[in-house]
């Protein structure tokens, strides 16, 4: 970051660029550089490693597509594990249906959470909610200890590097097996499908043997590499998209992205994504 820009480089030669109109906040944690300013149009700005993980203007693509399309097509999503997520976004979305009743957080990164609490606070607010456990610790070890533990849970990580690249792994993915129920679900977020198909190829390659349904799904993201961002749900009870939503969200006004009638849209990939995950 420079005094008035911050680039963001997807590759060396394309990347997204932010006039700084204040810096609001620069640490090392143990873990990750952390970054918080202000821009113009997009508002806060929330960064780890150079990397941007949330604005204040399209927070809540990400965090409603990574959570509506697992939860409503679980039969009883009582208990909920969310795998990174310090920002609380993702706590947020959870916490929005009724049928919930255990939230655990794990998120290695303290900082986080408390860098989101002071600058992003429309995130955090249900972080207070009794229905959520935080735990600071790695994700990866937590698995170990709460095997069948769980009905859904979302691997809200970051990029696949440094401490997240093992998050991207089999052996990951058969901790995740491990912690669900029995018709568990879960969900990854899986990359920019423009700039990194082979991510998104290698993690479909990996949960199979894991998961009798794996399907990835697209979501807009503005300030994210491309734009166009991949999730990728993978179910114990078979094809979920043959039953479609079990209930109609209560809350569904209130959402400013997801809604019932583009659930099959989302799973409708372009043919060049087609092409790259067949190659």
């Amino acid at each position: 970051m420079t005094d008035n820009w911050f680039i963001e480089k997807y590759t060396p030669y394309s990347g997204l660029g932010f006039s700084v109109r204040e810096r609001l906040h620069d640490q090392q944690s143990p873990f990750q550089r952390i970054e918080v300013f202000e821009n113009a149009d997009y508002g806060r700005v929330l960064t780890l490693d150079g990397c941007v993980m949330l604005t204040d203007r399209d927070e809540f693509v990400y965090h409603e597509m990574i959570t509506h399309p697992a939860i409503l097509t679980h039969p009883a999503p009582e208990n909920v594990l969310i795998v990174g997520g310090g920002d609380g976004g993702t706590v947020r979305e959870v916490c929005r249906h009724p049928e919930v009743k255990r939230v655990d957080l794990v998120e290695i990164d303290e900082a986080v959470i408390e860098v989101s609490r002071r600058f992003f606070p429309g995130l955090t607010t249900r972080l207070e909610d009794p229905r959520v456990t935080i735990r600071c610790m790695d994700g990866f070890e937590y698995m170990d200890a709460h095997q069948g533990a769980y009905d859904v849970i979302i691997v809200d990580s970051i990029d696949p590097v440094g401490e997240a690249a093992k998050l991207f792994t089999s052996s990951f993915y058969s901790k995740v097996h491990a912690g669900l129920r029995e018709n568990g679900t879960a969900v990854f977020q899986t990359e920019s499908p423009f700039f990194s198909s082979d991510v998104l190829a290698r993690v479909l390659r990996l949960l199979r043997p894991h998961f009798s349904f794996v399907q990835p799904y697209l979501a807009f993201i503005p300030t994210y590499p491309s734009g166009m961002w991949s999730f990728t749900i993978a179910s114990l009870r078979g094809n979920i998209m043959e039953q479609g939503l079990l209930r109609q969200p209560g809350f569904q006004g209130e959402m400013k992205y997801f809604t019932p009638e583009m659930f099959n849209s989302a799973f409708s990939l372009p043919n060049f994504i087609k092409t790259a995950l067949a190659d």
